[in-house]
């Protein structure tokens, strides 16, 4: 069996929220397996469990260029170490500038992007001079460039969600959409975009949760299909509630306006990054628990 250490107890804590005795307990039915102990406490505790994509402490910002005929888009993700920095003036004029090269010049990646020209030197040279005139380590983390099938809106909600979407009709609709997908961080446009180990986990969880319930076998398989579908109108953005009219969906107020939504894509800060926080009480408390 694996060994269940004091810091993936921790980890598993700040994952979900979870009672610390249920995080290691759920570890040890899983074998150590994190995500399989994620699902384990989302039985037990619902989606509180699953807010572990919520919990980034990366700072920096997000910024966005668009072409002037509305066809194509960047978007750039540059990290800091502080909030303090990311309002930085030099740091975002920096990041801006960036958004406009990945838009114009179109590096196939990061490395590509930081070897372009800049202000005389390139964008790594310029990038550690103003590292050591901060004195804050900062980096260029992801970049994406679109070209769309109608035309581009965007929303930066402050500086930390980043949306572009590819809308054809309604412009003041699109932007209106944009702002719908930063609130409400659908995971793709419709359930073709939502992947199957995604839906097996949700599936798996019902399943589970029924079993826990004392719901009949038959039934088990109706229950856990109509969890999936639950879930996929909450995922999706053509299903989602339109945040200015809950009465309609997305797809719904599209229709409406004669328009169509072709895609998206959001970037939130620090997605998918934990900052390293140094608690030696927290890890004395997760020790003895262990």
């Amino acid at each position: 069996m694996a060994e269940i250490t004091a810091g993936m107890v921790k980890e598993l804590r700040e994952k979900t929220d979870a009672p610390m005795m249920d995080c290691k307990k759920a570890l040890s039915e899983a074998g150590g397996d994190m995500q399989k102990a994620e699902e384990i406490l989302r039985v037990r505790f619902g989606n509180k469990a699953a807010k572990s994509a919520s919990r980034v402490a990366a700072e920096g910002v997000v910024t966005i260029a668009i072409s002037a005929d509305g066809k194509s888009a960047a978007m750039v993700e540059v990290n800091c170490e502080t909030d303090f920095v990311a309002k930085n003036d030099d740091f975002l004029v920096l990041s801006n500038a960036l958004a406009e090269m990945v838009l114009n010049q179109k590096p196939v990646d990061v490395a590509a992007l930081s070897a372009l020209p800049y202000k005389g030197t390139t964008v790594e040279a310029f990038r550690t001079e103003l590292v050591g005139k901060i004195g804050e380590n900062m980096s260029v983390r992801r970049f994406a460039r679109l070209d769309g099938q109608g035309k581009f809106a965007s929303y930066i909600h402050g500086g930390k969600i980043g949306v572009l979407v590819d809308v054809s009709g309604d412009e003041a609709l699109a932007r209106d959409i944009a702002m719908h997908i930063a609130a409400s961080k659908p995971k793709s446009l419709d359930a073709s975009g939502v992947s199957q180990d995604l839906l097996d986990t949700e599936r798996r969880v019902a399943i589970e949760k029924a079993k826990e319930a004392g719901k009949p076998e038959a039934m088990l398989d109706k229950i856990a299909e109509g969890t999936v579908q639950k879930f996929l109108k909450e995922v999706t953005l053509l299903s989602q509630p339109f945040v200015k009219d809950d009465k309609q969906t997305v797809e719904q107020v599209l229709k409406a306006r004669n328009s169509q939504c072709h895609g998206f894509m959001m970037y939130v800060v620090g997605e998918g990054i934990e900052k390293k926080v140094s608690d030696f009480a927290a890890e004395v408390a997760a020790a003895s628990q262990v």
